[in-house]
């Protein structure tokens, strides 16, 4: 797996993460890369299966990282690429598809913030294909919360190193600036796909 180089659009004023954050941020993202290459390469040296328990054993520690450090490539990735952006309205499609599933863009919104305040790892709106609706999910941890299949749309880092350096215990401030600095582009290209 390579780094992939990130690039950042901030609208005028409104960043959601400053550059000390951001450098906390990519230290964590490459330290998930180096993490999941590294169980990767003992995974393939086929460790001790027989030895295998569901109380401990080395292979369920190799493959209980495996999804955390995957998780935590994935998951800031998305959460990279879908801020920066400089409209601060969904299109028609996206508002649609929101009042379908939520009763209206607004109450969406609503919805998701008390989410993200509610979450203690990721908020993530995600498109669940099983029961074809649009989901508002929590996450405790990069894999503790994920609803199998489903697709990731706009992600939210709640971790408090993803907003303590800059608002502090303020969740609230860091939640709003997120809300009015989201890609919609990239949110559009991603509803495209569920479609």
């Amino acid at each position: 797996m390579e780094l992939v180089k990130l690039e950042f659009q901030y609208t005028d004023d409104v960043t959601v993460i400053n550059r000390e954050q951001f450098d906390v941020h990519m230290r964590l993202y490459e330290g998930y890369i180096n993490k999941i290459n590294e169980i990767d390469k003992l995974l393939m040296k086929e460790p001790d299966l027989e030895g295998a328990n569901s109380t401990y054993s080395k292979f369920r520690g190799l493959k209980r990282g495996e999804t955390y450090a995957l998780d935590g490539v994935i998951l800031h990735e998305f959460y990279f690429e879908n801020i920066g952006g400089y409209e601060t309205q969904p299109d028609d499609m996206i508002k649609r598809a929101l009042d379908r599933d939520f009763g209206s863009y607004d109450k969406w919104k609503k919805n998701f913030v008390a989410t993200a305040k509610a979450s203690r790892g990721w908020a993530i709106l995600c498109f669940d294909p099983r029961s074809n609706r649009y989901r508002n999910i929590s996450l405790d941890a990069h894999d503790v919360g994920n609803v199998q299949i489903s697709i990731p749309l706009i992600v939210l880092d709640m971790y408090e190193h993803a907003y303590f350096l800059q608002y502090a215990d303020n969740k609230a401030e860091y939640i709003n600036k997120f809300m009015n600095n989201i890609d919609w582009e990239v949110i559009k290209a991603r509803f495209e796909s569920c479609l």
